[in-house]
């Protein structure tokens, strides 16, 4: 007989692993999350020497929703003990490795993830009134049951249409770790993009160009290489608050919005940037020569190859103006996409779509139904359009899924605060005109 779970998970990045992490020690809900990797791996191929997490160590799995939890990143630091090597470093931004190996940590400890399994289709049986999930560990099929189904896929690497974009020299920033070696033969490296990744990907050429020797050159359409925006009060968007004022807009204002909210989540860190500037500076002392080109304002049209180099079509929007470059490699830090809509045919039509053909989500992050049911679809990161800017940020995952779990639970497992931020994003009622 085909066991029956309140909650599967369809994937394994750090928010729904932060559900089975939470859910782990709540007695009256049975779990499985289901990964198609063989193991927990998050962005390996920017895990690079140096880098650190955007968000403090509090947001991790668990804290923000359940402080005293076995999985917090200060109980993985106690087990490995490693405690007062991190007091005593000062920080609040971690190694990313070393975040990626406390979520490996985590994932190990806990028997409801299941890994090496690919979820091939969800459907709704009315028979048994649950969700049919079907996957398949190597040469075999397998079916579970649920009440409730959390997808919790992610986001994929995007690139844009370019003639030259299935050349093995283009490449996403994801697979930069992975390629790095085979680019110190380069002759000529070419970055494009203008977030964080971007700008990591960059230092780390740079501060390998003296030993390698290669051209290195750096494009961004936006209107410079600036910081992400870090004041307090610019953080308090990162919110719970944020996230419920922005999800009582208009759907058409909230596609307005977004866009101008780049700096919030899309921004280099002031320290990268200082990094740079530094090693810029450095090597140009007594005016020694740059074989370094930083360039904002600029879009890459198109790449095409020809007699084993890539040709890459570029203008400066503010000039109005047209030029060609050459490069070998080309890294595109152009950031990720998720998928258009969930990608199981077996709940294709059940789903609610906006006129982009967008997932309907409700408040507490169901995907709507045509029809009703007595099982919930929720969904992890896939809800930016409607829930605003946080969907993607670590530190908003716990609050989301300790709302979720609340849902499906049916009672207060986790209390959600009401009041986490000084400002106010809104008018009340009471405070509004009419005329």
């Amino acid at each position: 007989m085909t066991q029956t779970y309140d909650v599967i998970g369809v994937g394994l990045g750090p928010f729904n692993l932060g559900m089975a992490a939470l859910t782990a020690d709540v007695e009256d809900v049975n779990t499985l999350f289901i990964e198609r990797k063989p193991f927990f791996q998050w962005h390996p191929g920017l895990l690079l020497e140096g880098t650190t997490l955007q968000v403090p160590f509090l947001a991790d799995l668990v804290t923000m929703a359940h402080p005293s939890s076995r999985f917090s990143f200060l109980s993985y630091l106690h087990d490995k003990g490693r405690l007062y090597s991190f007091y005593f470093l000062e920080s609040f931004h971690i190694p990313r490795k070393e975040y990626n190996a406390y979520c490996q940590w985590v994932s190990e400890q806990l028997s409801s993830c299941q890994f090496d399994t690919t979820v091939t289709d969800v459907e709704w049986d009315n028979d048994t009134e649950t969700y049919r999930v079907t996957a398949k560990r190597g040469g075999t099929i397998l079916t579970y049951k649920a009440r409730h189904v959390v997808f919790g896929m992610g986001t994929e690497p995007s690139v844009p249409n370019w003639h030259a974009a299935s050349s093995d020299k283009v490449f996403h920033s994801a697979s930069f770790a992975e390629r790095q070696q085979e680019l110190r033969n380069a002759n000529h490296i070419t970055v494009i993009g203008s977030g964080q990744s971007a700008a990591e990907v960059f230092l780390t050429l740079l501060t390998e160009q003296k030993e390698h020797g290669y051209t290195l050159e750096w494009y961004t359409r936006s209107k410079g290489f600036f910081p992400m925006e870090y004041s307090k009060l610019g953080l308090e968007h990162f919110s719970p608050e944020y996230t419920n004022y922005f999800y009582q807009l208009e759907q058409e204002k909230k596609d307005a919005v977004l866009p101008k909210q780049d700096l919030l989540y899309k921004g280099i860190s002031a320290d990268t940037i200082a990094e740079i500037y530094h090693l810029l500076y450095e090597r140009s002392i007594d005016n020694a020569p740059l074989d370094v080109r930083l360039q904002a304002k600029t879009s890459i049209m198109d790449i095409t190859s020809a007699n084993g180099k890539l040709c890459l079509e570029g203008y400066q929007w503010e000039q109005e103006r047209e030029f060609m470059t050459e490069s070998d490699y080309v890294i595109a830090a152009t950031g990720y996409q998720s998928p258009a809509s969930l990608p199981f045919p077996g709940i294709k039509a059940d789903l609610e779509e906006d006129e982009l053909g967008r997932p309907i989500i409700s408040q507490h992050y169901e995907v709507k139904t045509v029809k009703e049911r007595v099982g919930n679809l929720f969904i992890q990161n896939g809800e930016m359009h409607t829930h605003g800017v946080g969907a993607p940020d670590l530190g908003l995952g716990a609050y989301r899924n300790a709302t979720i779990i609340n849902q499906i639970v049916g009672r207060e497992v986790f209390t959600i605060r009401s009041k986490n931020v000084f400002q106010q994003f809104g008018l009340e009622e009471s405070a509004v005109l009419t005329k």
